[in-house]
């Protein structure tokens, strides 16, 4: 009897003809898989055969009688598993991965693992995620695909995903729930959006944009952020953020996109350790207000992040700094280090910070 199930697409294995042969009443499955506790494929051939395959052993697995001990369901680029109806008659699960499946449905029946705590979804094509995930009130980590399409549309009841600790690669457009809906999700400790606008909605836009600063402002528990905002040509847009002094968990930042509050800069909280900046127009040199965070460890400032001309890293500053990243500051001509300044840095990068082919003066 098999407890965990492992496909490597080996045809010496027991569990081959099983998985990929033809499925009939002859095969013995209930025998072999009983009590099987997990099941995770490596079959990332291409075309639809590994999909078919799956489904039909999990269709003739479950309706045998089979996988109703399943703990771990893990179908990580298997080319579109489509899962059969009878999935939501696994109880147990706890964990369900499709990551880079390309699945495009998820069956209504996901109602019904009522213990399920991780459901990762990242870098498939489902376009508008089922009312139904709102019924999973286990659930801890939803991941979802960090494209342009991993939408909510339905308006969640209070109380549904009290619980979820990580909500990320959701995409938020004018229509998707946030005041009155995903910002009563309040035990977030991992949060990513991505912001996409189009110029006929962007007043409804600029509400989003402030129902989420709001919305983070009360995620007491977060210790990770990454928002991203973009217009219809991917080029960056506005983010509202609000001060985060006081999230003192708060440990990474992730900002890809206009910032419209740049102070928000100077208060951010002493427990962060990672912060990276993206097209955020600073025109202040940021290095004035981010040296004294006493545990930033990595610093990346990308394209556009700053563009003024001229930076300096004070006496004192920056005491853990590890990693530091200057990429494509385009109007930076001049950066000025202190003696005593950046005095744990490890690893430094600075990629085409020119202007008109000047090169960038370094003072230290």
């Amino acid at each position: 009897m098999v407890r965990r199930l492992v496909d490597h697409l080996d045809e010496s294995d027991a569990s081959f003809s099983h998985i990929h042969g033809h499925h009939n009443t002859t095969v013995p499955l209930k025998a072999h898989y009983k009590a099987t506790s997990s099941f995770i494929s490596f079959d990332t051939r291409e075309g639809s055969l590994p999909g078919d395959n799956i489904r039909n052993f999990l269709h003739g697995c479950i309706s045998s009688g089979c996988f109703q001990l399943l703990w771990v369901l893990d179908l990580e680029r298997v080319y579109k598993p489509n899962l059969p109806v009878e999935v939501g008659k696994l109880t147990l699960l706890r964990y369900l991965g499709l990551r880079w499946t390309s699945l495009e449905i998820l069956p209504s029946s996901i109602s019904k693992l009522l213990n399920l705590l991780t459901l990762d979804l990242k870098y498939t094509n489902i376009i508008t995620l089922p009312s139904e995930i709102w019924k999973l009130q286990q659930l801890r980590h939803l991941y979802l695909s960090e494209r342009d399409w991993s939408k909510f549309r339905h308006q969640p009841s209070a109380g549904s995903l009290t619980d979820l600790q990580t909500l990320w690669g959701l995409f938020i457009d004018e229509k998707t729930p946030v005041k009155d809906g995903l910002d009563r999700l309040l035990n977030l400790r991992k949060l990513a959006l991505k912001f996409r606008l189009t110029p006929s909605q962007q007043e409804a836009m600029v509400s989003q944009l402030e129902a989420v600063a709001d919305w983070v402002l009360k995620l007491n528990h977060l210790q990770s952020l990454r928002l991203t905002s973009n217009d219809e040509e991917n080029q960056p847009w506005d983010l509202d953020l609000k001060p985060l002094s006081n999230h003192v968990k708060l440990s990474t930042v992730y900002l890809l996109g206009r910032l419209k509050n740049p102070s928000v800069i100077s208060e951010l909280p002493n427990s962060l350790t990672g912060l990276t900046l993206s097209w955020s127009g600073l025109a202040e040199d940021p290095m004035q207000k981010l040296d004294k965070l006493p545990n930033l460890r990595v610093l990346r400032l990308l394209r556009r992040s700053y563009i003024g001309k001229h930076m300096l890293c004070s006496s004192g500053g920056f005491p853990q700094l590890r990693v530091l990243k200057l990429w494509v500051l385009e109007q930076l001509e001049e950066w000025n280090v202190e003696e005593g300044a950046l005095g744990a840095l490890r690893d430094l990068e600075i990629r085409s910070s020119v202007v008109e082919d000047a090169p960038l003066r370094i003072a230290m």
